[in-house]
């Protein structure tokens, strides 16, 4: 079985979120895709199987170590570098579990052979008033009061094709000291049916430094999140946010791993956004 290992949103030769890459002629049973992602380790691999013989349209799942997820961003961005060093750059239709979206891939403009470009357009969003109880047990995993919440934005409950808890927080440095214990953060994760909760910090209007905790993968943190940066997107578009048409989220700097995620939106309620981001190959 050929897994190309990649990392995603890097940042020249650095940084990013490693994620695995199986492109198959054939499907595979769950249990192995479950088994390959286990034996990667990486927080997804994505299993993609061409469903013609163009190369251009593909079935994809998505599997972290310990569970399917139903949409992942960054193995997206890998999954597209790998089709376009594969078949060329262009545009790939993706079919997921739950929704159809596009990949495109493009060579990225820097002296590294093994890099590419790739912009994911994201399933629809949508983002809705966190519950108490939500907000009481994410507060409680990390330690967090109100008081260290910015009230610029409410924390909420975020969704760009997967489920996420968003808290904003006033202070970069509450969120450089990010920490909780994995097991907790999996039961809570699991209860609310999460995929991740997203802690993020407002440095400009336009640019967000975030962490994402992934306990319900069984990965303590990610060092890039496109699925939540889609629906975190889609959110402040939907709450007024002066987006400008263009986020930069910055994410994987506390981590030793800084990853750069760029998304472009307009003003349409729910709509799709575009997650871009460069690609490397690992070893």
């Amino acid at each position: 079985m050929d897994v190309q290992r990649i990392a995603a949103f890097s940042t020249g030769p650095e940084g990013g979120n490693p994620a695995g890459v199986v492109l198959l002629q054939e499907d595979l049973a769950t249990k192995d895709m479950a088994r390959i992602a286990a034996e990667v380790g990486y927080s997804e691999t994505a299993f993609a199987v061409a469903k013609d013989d163009t190369g251009d349209a593909w079935r994809v799942r998505y599997f972290s170590p310990e569970s399917e997820v139903p949409f992942c961003g960054h193995a997206t961005i890998a999954l597209g570098a790998a089709l376009g060093k594969h078949h060329g750059a262009g545009t790939y239709a993706l079919e997921l579990n739950n929704s159809a979206i596009t990949v495109d891939a493009t060579p990225a403009d820097d002296a590294m052979d093994s890099a590419m470009m790739a912009t994911l357009s994201s399933p629809p969003t949508k983002s809705s008033a966190i519950q108490p109880q939500e907000l009481e047990d994410a507060m409680a995993l990390f330690g967090l009061t109100s008081d260290d919440l910015d009230p610029r934005l409410a924390p909420a409950r975020i969704h760009g094709g997967a489920d996420h808890i968003l808290l904003p927080l006033k202070n970069r440095a509450t969120l450089a000291a990010m920490s909780y214990d994995l097991d907790a953060g999996r039961q809570v994760m699991r209860q609310h049916e999460l995929v991740t909760i997203m802690l993020a910090y407002i440095e400009t209007d336009q640019t967000f430094v975030v962490r994402n905790a992934f306990a319900s993968g069984g990965v303590l943190e990610d060092p890039a999140t496109g699925a939540a940066a889609a629906a975190f997107a889609g959110y402040l578009r939907d709450a007024g946010w002066p987006h400008g048409g263009a986020l930069t989220i910055r994410q994987g700097e506390d981590m030793g791993s800084p990853s750069l995620i760029h998304v472009a939106l307009d003003d349409t309620t729910g709509a799709s956004v575009r997650v871009s981001g460069s690609a490397r190959a690992i070893g």
